[in-house]
């Protein structure tokens, strides 16, 4: 008997422009749940944009998107998706120590009045000890480097335990020791039935870190297991490079 697979998001026709200059054009694509899936293509190819509309935070012009085989819509699934924004587009400045930021992933599930409450304040320090921040739990976020604050928002998305993540660079100026424990971290969500989803550019370490990968140049170039197409064609379509420049990546 044949398996039916089962998508944690499904896209059809999502076109996104900025003004009139289209950024995403007609995109198709569907992501299975239980998959830790990179998205990559070069600078300016929508990356970003792609998961912002995912996530409501833009309109798209056409397009719809469903999550984990629903029609409740975004509103209704909110508590099930996690997010971590790039590095560069959060404002550090902001009053709050880094307890303060992991709690907010536990707002979905406590509301925006209630005070967090002795086991929300356990989880929070469970996922700080996750990603090895535990001890800087009463700093303030402003205070640490890049890759700690970076540590920080992955806990907070781990805080919402959530079923679908998305990540958006979260290697982007880290150290290899905050890298290696972001990845360890992405294959136990993944092997927990977690999917998740992140924006990526180092493609060398593509084939080590993750099982599904979707190419996008404006529109998708090829989605699927990274076995499958993440090779020299589909590369060299995407980034309209040489053989040569991405023969190491294959």
């Amino acid at each position: 008997m044949e398996t039916v697979q089962k998508y944690a998001v499904e896209i059809q026709d999502l076109t996104v422009a900025y003004d009139t200059k289209p950024v995403l054009w007609d995109i198709d694509l569907k992501i299975p749940k239980g998959t830790l899936m990179a998205v990559v293509g070069p600078n300016g190819a929508g990356k970003t944009t792609l998961i912002k509309a995912l996530l409501g935070l833009l309109k798209p012009v056409t397009g719809a998107v469903r999550f984990m085989e629903g029609d409740d819509g975004l509103k209704t699934l909110k508590k099930r998706i996690g997010y971590v924004p790039q590095s560069g587009s959060v404002d550090w400045d902001f009053p709050a120590t880094v307890q303060d930021v992991v709690l907010m992933g536990c707002y979905g599930k406590l509301g925006w009045i209630r005070r967090p409450r002795k086991e929300d304040m356990e989880l929070a320090k469970q996922m700080l000890a996750k990603v090895g921040m535990e001890e800087y739990a009463s700093r303030q976020i402003s205070q640490l480097s890049g890759g700690q604050q970076q540590r920080v928002f992955l806990a907070r998305a781990l805080a919402q335990e959530a079923d679908v993540y998305f990540m958006d660079e979260p290697f982007k100026g880290v150290d290899a020791q905050t890298e290696r424990a972001i990845v360890t971290l992405l294959k136990e969500l993944k092997d927990q039935g977690k999917t998740v989803v992140v924006v990526h550019h180092d493609l060398q370490t593509v084939p080590d870190y993750f099982d599904w990968v979707t190419l996008i140049n404006l529109r998708v170039v090829a989605s699927g297991p990274v076995k499958e197409v993440f090779h020299e064609e589909n590369l060299k379509k995407t980034y309209h490079s040489s053989a040569t420049l991405l023969r190491s990546v294959g």
